[in-house]
């Protein structure tokens, strides 16, 4: 299988941090799927549209840690 027959799905966790993982895995602890399945380039490009702000949410909302 190449590179572009691969799904992944794109995730997020509590922090608003995103990232790619292969579809039909099981969901790592802590993340949940962001409403993206596709080829990789096609998640990477809604991850890239959708995830302005690099910083975790508790520094772009000033939450004390």
């Amino acid at each position: 299988m190449t590179d572009s027959q691969l799904q992944f799905d794109v995730v997020i966790n509590a922090q608003g941090q995103y990232s790619l993982w292969p579809a039909g895995k099981p969901m790592a602890s802590g993340w949940s799927e962001a409403g993206q399945r596709g080829e990789r380039q096609v998640c990477l490009d809604y991850i890239n549209e959708h995830w302005t702000d690099m910083r975790p949410r508790s520094l772009r909302e000033g939450v004390p840690q």
